[in-house]
């Protein structure tokens, strides 16, 4: 294991602690709200931010005991942080330089790294006459130069338009891909997490609620924000056999499982009628109509009733329906769509 951190941060009205693990050549993406204490994380990692108890392990050695320049650390910041006086190759440089390299090696090793980001010809540029993605990988450049056997990212593409992002961040996970040491990196968007990271640690008021590879988080979110950030549904209840009861509501799953459960689906997954539906489906509800929003090519209905709920229907159904804000409808959603397990 290459890092190893107890990281505890106290603050008046906040507290981070977290256990975190990463491997050589493994990418840790840490999600959560506003607020959650990812950046601290970040911060402490870098030595920018005093720990309050823990420790910071790297190849076996006490990291939290060095002070910030002395640690083998990359870091790429969200605004990129370029010397705005100096070219690119001059920026990348600078890592080298601080750490003995003489100036022709460090101009030599700049070079080397701007023609693996694809922008040896733009070496001479200084960053206000770079776009943005080229910024970025300026900035990545400079982070990897110095050789560091950990890599540090705080929301990297998130200074980047639509566009550009898709692009870049294709980029980077080929450049995190050939790089063998730790990366950490920090972004509250999930499409990167899920692009770019071998395991996602997701923090909520400065504690680890849920980690494991994406795959695993997505299929089984155990909080409402982690929910939203895969697009579930989500509900807790007591399981008995395939029947879980959440509030006053009995749902029918497809699992067979007791005891305190979760329950998840997806929006599309929901079924929405004007009057109550013929036959009996086992899940139905009649919901109040809270919401109506624009999401991808469909339209996202909110629902409150006996479950709060998000429904995904076509724009033709919502015209055929004649769905509007404040409307009862009925809501359903078949057994073998729900994903029960264990609370």
């Amino acid at each position: 294991m290459t890092l190893r951190a107890r990281l505890v941060v106290a603050r008046p009205r906040f507290r981070l602690d977290i256990d975190l693990e990463v491997a050589s050549g493994q990418v840790v993406a840490l999600l959560g709200p506003n607020g959650a204490g990812k950046t601290t994380a970040l911060r402490a990692l870098a030595g920018l931010t005093a720990l309050d108890g823990g420790h910071i392990t790297l190849d076996g050695d006490p990291l939290h005991t060095f002070a910030a320049e002395r640690r083998p650390i990359g870091m790429v910041f969200q605004d990129y942080l370029l010397f705005p006086h100096l070219s690119a190759l001059e920026n990348v440089a600078f890592g080298p330089r601080c750490h003995g390299a003489a100036r022709a090696d460090a101009r030599r090793t700049a070079a080397a790294w701007l023609r693996r980001v694809g922008l040896a010809e733009h070496a001479n540029a200084r960053p206000r006459q770079l776009s943005g993605g080229q910024a970025q990988r300026v900035a990545l450049a400079r982070a990897l130069a110095v050789e560091p056997r950990l890599l540090l990212l705080d929301e990297p593409l998130a200074a980047l338009d639509a566009h550009t992002r898709l692009e870049i961040r294709s980029r980077l996970r080929r450049h995190l891909a050939d790089f063998d040491g730790a990366v950490v990196l920090v972004t509250h968007d999930p499409l990167d997490a899920m692009v770019l990271a071998d395991r996602l640690v997701v923090i909520e008021n400065g504690a680890v609620v849920q980690q494991g590879t994406p795959a695993e988080v997505a299929r089984r979110p155990r909080t409402d924000y982690v929910a939203r950030l895969v697009g579930l549904n989500l509900y807790r209840g007591t399981a008995a056999g395939q029947q879980v009861k959440v509030g006053d509501m009995l749902l029918s799953v497809a699992d067979h499982l007791d005891g305190p459960a979760f329950v998840a689906f997806s929006p599309a997954a929901v079924a929405l009628y004007r009057t109550r539906p013929d036959g009996t489906p086992r899940n139905l509800w009649q919901a109040r109509i809270e919401g109506i929003e624009r999401h991808g090519d469909n339209v996202r209905i909110h629902l409150e009733g006996p479950l709060t709920a998000s429904a995904d229907v076509t724009p033709a159904a919502v015209a055929d329906l004649d769905l509007s804000p404040g409307q009862r409808v009925w809501a359903s959603v078949k057994a073998t769509e729900t994903h029960a397990y264990p609370a």
